[in-house]
């Protein structure tokens, strides 16, 4: 009898959803502001691509940090569009198991991705302040490369393992997910299994890469204070600030979501469920939003670039 009922409930889809209890509402007020960050993300960082690649007066360090940064954007918007948008728009809410897979996969690879070009980004401003005579021969292009070939492979290397795990499950529940997209997290407990190492894993993953290069990010910019309060000149103090205040914006901006949404996943339990959903949006689409229009803004010299493009 309990093999038939297994058979009965097996699935090979998993449900999306968009915003439970918001259905009525959600096909035109929710999916075009949807529609409008996705465009904005999308502009905003070609933009920015464009006229790094472009402009050989942007050729420095910071502004290769900064592609990087933004090539990261854009693929977390590419990853998530499909299914985020063909439920909103189209009630599209199935998935397979194939293709959920992969797309938590390339979410959450490029998500630690970001996190370790955030952490270069904090590397290359200490380096411009503590030691600016010696920032273009400590910071060459080969480095630079280097380093962002490993971010790459460290992403992979460390994201990879999670797919592979659930693969290995039976799915024979509901299998309906709580957001428009697939995360190792919620995924795993649809398994009717032990998800132990999973679980242990997961983890491991957000100690390693989360909690690290947070952690190193903060030390940097201990010491980028103790640097900058060694400068006796209000006005080089002024401006060794203000070129720390963009990566500091996109630093809040995709730690103080996720940090939420761990906390709450693995502890708060009796947390609103409609919270969860909108940090878990907040999460994905808010830092490729918003990263390309703080840097836009604060850079004066990006900023006059795409200024002089687009008025001729």
């Amino acid at each position: 009898m309990s093999a038939v009922n297994d058979t009965k409930f097996k699935s090979s889809v998993f449900l999306l959803t968009g915003i439970p209890g918001q259905e009525d509402v959600q096909n035109l007020w929710i999916s075009l502001p949807f529609c409008l960050m996705y465009v904005i993300s999308i502009l905003g960082n070609s933009v920015i691509l464009f006229m790094i690649k472009t402009d050989p007066s942007l050729h420095e360090p910071m502004y290769i940090f900064l592609s990087m940064l933004g090539f990261t954007d854009l693929g977390l918007s590419v990853a998530t569009i499909p299914t985020i948008l063909g439920t909103f728009l189209f009630n599209s809410r199935e998935i397979s198991f194939d293709a959920c897979f992969s797309q938590l996969f390339f979410i959450q690879s490029l998500q630690c991705i970001e996190s370790s070009v955030l952490l270069l980004m904090a590397f290359d401003r200490f380096i411009a302040i503590s030691n600016p005579l010696r920032y273009v021969s400590i910071l060459t292009l080969a480095r630079i490369a280097k380093m962002g070939l490993v971010c790459v492979l460290r992403g992979v290397a460390v994201i990879l393992p999670l797919p592979l795990l659930l693969k290995r499950f039976q799915y024979c529940r509901a299998n309906v997910l709580s957001h428009a997209y697939c995360l190792h997290m919620e995924v795993m407990t649809m398994a009717c299994a032990d998800i132990t190492i999973n679980n242990i894993y997961g983890l491991i993953i957000t100690v390693l890469i989360v909690g690290l290069d947070s952690l190193l990010i903060f030390l940097s910019y201990v010491m980028i204070i103790k640097t900058v309060l060694s400068i006796t000149c209000h006005k080089e103090f002024l401006r060794a600030l203000n070129t720390c205040v963009s990566h500091l914006c996109a630093v809040l901006l995709f730690y103080m979501p996720e940090f939420s949404l761990t906390l709450i996943h693995r502890f708060g339990k009796g947390s609103s469920p409609l919270l969860q959903i909108v940090l878990g949006y907040v999460y994905l689409m808010v830092p490729p939003l918003i990263n390309p229009i703080v840097y836009s803004v604060k850079s004066k010299h990006l900023r006059s670039r795409i200024i002089r493009v687009f008025v001729k």
